[in-house]
């Protein structure tokens, strides 16, 4: 058996062929292949976990070659299939044929430790053709969730069994050579019904918007947010409500549906961010919507992706929820704008010494900032301190081509003092999601995917408006001096609002609401308009 281990590289990665030379010479180890220092110090590791794992460490001159030799390997992950790949060859078990993909970390007790991107090496390995792997037991639940049938090896003498046990299989060239002696491998497709769900489910949650009073109009725009996957900004005043209301858009989500979940726990578990982000109690499925709020002093890097190691960044954990920028006028400029096309392409792609990686990155954006610095601008019975060229300034931070990408607008004002304290003003959490459902269920009836991704050509198609309505688009994209994607995303949104009252075509009030929260208000600078 050839063994065989993974390289992270971007979101697919690639498979690395691990080989082992043993020969006559002055005992000692030699690691080729552009290995990086976590990978050379396995020497040391595998040498002592073999050791106390009770077994003898060959002392010939030991060559390992990791192959492809012009990419880079890093991590832990490679001390396992080393030690196996060592092993194998002093017992003169020529690694031939079939492969089998090996990760893990070594401790020097022989304690295989998890690692990190089991998911996408497990994927990646599925389409090269690989049928067979060994890895980590805390890593199990990932492969499960691609059907793989994977043994799970808590140390290494475990590791050593699982090898030739699959040795011994091949040998015999067994028909159940796939689920044959593994234990683990029985459970391989043993996924909840809940993950397998073909349409989302909804959670309980504590905090809803019960306590989120007298914003009516912020919280009827993110239910049609919620319900057609559009970018939302809302300002207002400092204390209004716009972070508390935005932070619980989560809330309003149902669950992603089976591939946009996959998706999400691949980036997740390349990144090494996967335990710390299930909300479901499990660690195999991130199967609620993630929902990102980065601070304002993130980097292009942080943002975007990248560095030494090209990891994902926060747009593609984001991936299939949603990215929500507090303050969003404090964050640099730069950052902002290369939110841009991710946007509109649902990826991001990362070009570092030559070579492409592409990430999914497909995120609701929702925004929340001050109409001003200071944040009293346009507010009766308050001062503002700044000036109009400070105004202006503030809001071109955004620039308007990221701003034209946000289909709903929501200009607020400090709470009235009855709407505050009426507790049956109060929004019902309930309420808003049989909306959503509604909303959603019409989407997929259709076969189309979420109103506020349709393209172009799909508009004219599932955008059908009625007589009088035809009348008033064309009158309100002359009035509003709308732009063509203005005049999409106000089709887009009326769709939604639509689908939430089971219309078939698109009337005229479902054509004015998505008009008003399209505009701007017009205390706002100039170029806005």
């Amino acid at each position: 058996m050839q063994i065989v281990s993974f390289a992270r590289a971007g979101y697919t990665g690639e498979i690395v062929k691990v080989e082992a030379d043993l020969r006559r010479g002055i005992p000692a180890i030699d690691i080729v292949g552009l290995p990086d220092g976590a990978v050379r110090e396995a020497r040391e590791r595998m040498r002592v976990a073999i050791r106390n794992s009770g077994l003898d460490f060959p002392r010939e001159r030991i060559l390992i070659n990791l192959s492809p030799a012009d990419l880079k390997k890093e991590g832990g992950s490679f001390d396992l299939p080393i030690a196996l790949g060592v092993l194998a060859a002093s017992e003169g078990n020529v690694p031939e044929g079939e492969a089998i993909l090996v990760l893990g970390e070594l401790e020097l007790s022989g304690t295989v430790r998890p690692v990190r991107g089991v998911l996408a090496a497990v994927a990646r390995a599925q389409e090269a053709g690989i049928a067979d792997f060994i890895l980590p037991a805390e890593n199990l639940e990932e492969a499960r969730l691609l059907g793989a049938p994977a043994r799970g090896a808590r140390n290494f003498a475990e590791a050593l069994n699982a090898y030739h046990e699959i040795c011994s299989i091949r040998a015999l060239c067994s028909p159940d050579a796939e689920t044959e002696g593994s234990g683990d491998a029985d459970g391989a497709k043993d996924i909840s019904a809940e993950n397998n769900a073909e349409e989302p489910r909804w959670r309980s949650y504590q905090l809803g918007y019960e306590d989120v009073r007298g914003q009516e109009r912020l919280v009827r725009g993110l239910q049609i947010a919620a319900a057609g996957g559009h970018h939302l900004v809302a300002w207002g005043p400092p204390g209004c409500g716009k972070s508390l209301a935005l932070g619980r858009f989560d809330c309003l989500l149902p669950d992603m549906d089976r591939k946009t979940a996959l998706e999400a726990t691949r980036i997740h578990s390349i990144a090494g961010t996967l335990e710390a982000d299930f909300s479901n109690g499990s660690r195999a499925l991130l199967s609620r919507p993630p929902f990102r709020q980065p601070h304002q002093n993130a980097s292009l890097e942080g943002m975007i992706g990248g560095g030494k190691h090209c990891l994902p960044g926060e747009i593609s954990l984001a991936h299939g929820g949603t990215l929500f920028l507090d303050e969003v006028a404090q964050f640099r400029s730069g950052v902002l704008q290369a939110l841009r096309t991710p946007l509109e392409t649902g990826t991001v792609t990362l070009s570092r010494a030559g070579k492409n990686e592409t990430f999914p990155a497909d995120f609701q954006l929702l925004m929340a900032l001050n109409p001003c610095p200071c944040g009293h601008f346009g507010e009766s019975g308050r001062v503002c301190t700044c000036g109009p060229e400070a105004v202006d300034r503030y809001w071109k931070r955004l620039a308007g081509p990221l701003l034209d990408r946000m289909d709903i607008r929501v200009p607020l004002s400090a709470p009235e003092g009855e709407s505050f304290a009426d507790p049956g003003r109060a929004p019902d959490t309930e309420s808003l999601r049989r909306e959503i459902d509604r909303a959603r269920r019409m989407q997929r009836e259709r076969g189309a995917v979420l109103n506020g991704k349709l393209a172009p050509g799909d508009i004219e198609k599932l955008c059908v408006l009625s007589e009088s309505a035809q009348a008033l688009f064309g009158k309100g994209m002359e009035t509003a001096r709308l732009s063509g994607r203005g005049g999409h995303g106000v089709l887009k949104v009326s769709r939604t609002i639509a689908d939430m009252e089971g219309s078939v075509l698109i009337e005229e009030e479902h054509l004015m609401e998505a008009f008003q929260f399209r505009r701007w208000s017009g205390l706002l600078p100039d170029f806005l308009s």
